[in-house]
C-alpha cells in the first residue's frame, strides 16, 4: 500500500495523528483483501446538528476499484466507533463483490449454434 492511497479529510474537527494513524490501521484490511483498489477517500465529519443535539461522528468512505465505486457510511457518537462500522461495510461490499465474480466465473453457459453441422465421417 502506498501512502497516497488513503485520502483523509476532516470536517469540522481537527485530524490527529491518531486518527490519521486509525484510519490506516483499518484501511490495510481492504487493501489485503482486493488488489484492484486504487484509492480510498474517508471523510470524518463531526455534525451537531441533530435531533438530539448531541454531537455525532460521521465517518464516510469511498473505495475506487475497477468497475463500479464502493460508497459507504456511519455515524455514531464515538468517532473509533464510526470508522469501524464504515470499513466492516466497505469490507463486506468487497466480498460480495468477490463471491458474486467466482459465482459468474462458475456459471457458464452453453453456446447453442442454430445451424446445421455436418458430422465428419
Amino acid at each position: 500500500m502506498k501512502e497516497n492511497d488513503i485520502i483523509i479529510s476532516g470536517h469540522n474537527m481537527e485530524l490527529t495523528e491518531a486518527i490519521k494513524n486509525m484510519v490506516h490501521e483499518k484501511a490495510e484490511k481492504l487493501f489485503e483483501h482486493e488488489d484492484h483498489i486504487m484509492r480510498m477517500r474517508v471523510e470524518l465529519d463531526y455534525d451537531t446538528h441533530n435531533a438530539s443535539h448531541h454531537g455525532e461522528f460521521i465517518a464516510k468512505g469511498q473505495l475506487e476499484v475497477r468497475g463500479n465505486d464502493h460508497f459507504a457510511s456511519a455515524a455514531t457518537d464515538d468517532l473509533y466507533k464510526s470508522i469501524d462500522d464504515m470499513v466492516s461495510k466497505l469490507d463486506r461490499m468487497l466480498r460480495r463483490r468477490s463471491r458474486l465474480a467466482k459465482v459468474k466465473r462458475k456459471d457458464t453457459h452453453p453456446i447453442d449454434i442454430p445451424a446445421e453441422i455436418p458430422k465428419a465421417s
